[in-house]
């Protein structure tokens, strides 16, 4: 659950006037690492907007994975598991997030 940045601001707010944080908790329901976070954060940046996600991928490209199956496309799971540097398994996985079958027609 996210929490508008108005509401982050006060519980801070709340925080500095030196309440503390089982008070805080007890007023507003937030936990205590969650105002842990949002006062560090508050003191690093001086905002309390969300951040940013960033996602990423863990060893497959998606582009990369693409691109190769254009330029080889009848190289087998094995194959591409080997160039990417991962298992068989982990290839088709990311293929079929990719909505891609390997079927074979005869």
């Amino acid at each position: 659950m996210a929490y508008e940045e108005r509401y982050r601001s006060r519980v801070v707010k709340y925080l500095e006037e030196g309440h503390t944080q089982r008070e805080a908790r007890e007023v507003f329901g937030v936990g205590t690492t969650t105002m842990k976070q949002w006062r560090k954060q508050w003191e690093g940046t001086g905002s309390l907007a969300k951040k940013e996600l960033h996602r990423s991928f863990k060893k497959i490209d998606p582009e990369k994975l693409k691109a190769y199956i254009q330029e080889n496309p009848d190289a087998y799971l094995e194959e591409m598991a080997k160039v990417f540097g991962c298992s068989d398994t982990a290839i088709g996985k990311a293929l079929k997030k990719l909505k891609i079958t390997r079927k074979k027609n005869a």
